[in-house]
C-alpha cells in the first residue's frame, strides 16, 4: 500500500505518469495539506506540479485518496475519473433539475433577441440569450422577445443570468456562471425547479464541477477550452487533455464545451465525449451568420 512509500517519490511518479498529458501549464504553489495521508499529500503536490490551481489540486488529491481506499491499491498511472471518488451525486440524483437532451448540438450564445430568432430559424438547436443590461425593464422585454422569437422553431432557449425574467417569460432554461450562482438570493434555485426550467452551469475545473454537481443541473458547460477574448476568464484555457478528463468524469451529464472553439477544432472537441459545442464569434462575427450556422450544423452532423 502507498503508506509505505515516501510522499515525494509518490508525487514524482504521479507527475511523471501524467506530465505529457497535462503539459503546458506552469507549476502552481501547492496548498498546505489538510489530511495526514501519503497518497493525498503526494497527489496534492503532483497536481500542483502539473499546473492545477489550488482548489483543483485539493479536489484531485481527495479523489486520489478516495480512489486508493476504494480499490485497495495505489496506481500512479490511474488518474481519478470515477464520480464516486469525487463525491458526486449517485444516480438517480437526489437533487436534480429537469433533464435536457444529452446532446445539445450546436449551442449559439447570442447578444439579443433578434440574434436568437435568426439562429433559431437557421436551425441551431440550442440558443442562449446573453443580454447585458442593468435595467430590469429592458431585461424583461428582451427575454420576452427571445421567448417569442423561438416559437415555431425547434430551438431550446436558455437565458443567461436573468433567472426571474426567464421564469416570468416561460423560457426553456437558465444558464448561470459561477459568479451568478454565488449571487443568487435564497430560494432562487427552488423557484427555478418549481417553474420547471432547465439549468446549465459554467465550470472551469474540478472544484467548480464538484460544486455544480451538488446543484444537479440539467447540463454542465466546461471551458474555456481555448483562449478567448470575449470575456475575462477566471482560469487559464483548459486545453484538450483537461477537457477530456472533465468530460469523462461528468459522463452522466449533458456536457457543453465552450471557449475559442472554431470549426477546425470541432472533431477533436467532440472526440472527448461532449455532446455540444458553444460558439459566439463563429456566428455573430461571420459575414453571413445563417450560412455559417448551416456549415457548422453540417459539420456536426457528419462527425
Amino acid at each position: 500500500m502507498a503508506e509505505a512509500h515516501d510522499t515525494d517519490a509518490l508525487a514524482a511518479r504521479i507527475a511523471q505518469a501524467h506530465g505529457t498529458r497535462f503539459a503546458g501549464f506552469p507549476a502552481q504553489p501547492a496548498p498546505a495539506p489538510t489530511l495526514d495521508d501519503p497518497v493525498y499529500r503526494a497527489a496534492l503536490r503532483a497536481a500542483s506540479v502539473l499546473g492545477f490551481i489550488a482548489t483543483d489540486a485539493e479536489t484531485i488529491a481527495r479523489a486520489w485518496s478516495a480512489q486508493t481506499a476504494r480499490t485497495g491499491a495505489f496506481d500512479a498511472a490511474a488518474w481519478p475519473g470515477e464520480p464516486v471518488d469525487f463525491g458526486l451525486q449517485p444516480l438517480p440524483r437526489a437533487h436534480a433539475f429537469p433533464a435536457c437532451p444529452q446532446r445539445l448540438g450546436l449551442y449559439a450564445v447570442l447578444p439579443s433577441a433578434d440574434w436568437v430568432g435568426r439562429m433559431a430559424r437557421a436551425g441551431v438547436p440550442t440558443v442562449q440569450l446573453r443580454f447585458k443590461s442593468a435595467d430590469p425593464a429592458a431585461v424583461a422585454r428582451e427575454v420576452r422577445a427571445a421567448v417569442q422569437a423561438v416559437r415555431g422553431t425547434h430551438a431550446l432557449l436558455f437565458i443567461n443570468d436573468h433567472w426571474q425574467a426567464a421564469i416570468d417569460a416561460g423560457a426553456y432554461g437558465v444558464h448561470l456562471g459561477q459568479e451568478d450562482l454565488d449571487g443568487l438570493p435564497g430560494g432562487a434555485l427552488d423557484a427555478l425547479r418549481a417553474a420547471g426550467l432547465r439549468l446549465g452551469l459554467s465550470t472551469h475545473g474540478y472544484a467548480e464541477m464538484q460544486r455544480a454537481d451538488a446543484v444537479g443541473p440539467s447540463y454542465i458547460a466546461m471551458g474555456a477550452v481555448f483562449p478567448t477574448t470575449l470575456k475575462k476568464m477566471p482560469t487559464a484555457p483548459q486545453g484538450m487533455a483537461r477537457l477530456a478528463a472533465y468530460a469523462g468524469l461528468l459522463r452522466h451529464y449533458p456536457r457543453v464545451a465552450i471557449g475559442g472553439i472554431d470549426a477546425a477544432r470541432f472533431q477533436d472537441v467532440l472526440a472527448t465525449g461532449v455532446g455540444s459545442i458553444a460558439v459566439v464569434r463563429a456566428l455573430v462575427a461571420a459575414p453571413d451568420p445563417e450560412q455559417a450556422a448551416h456549415e457548422l450544423l453540417a459539420l456536426l452532423s457528419c462527425i
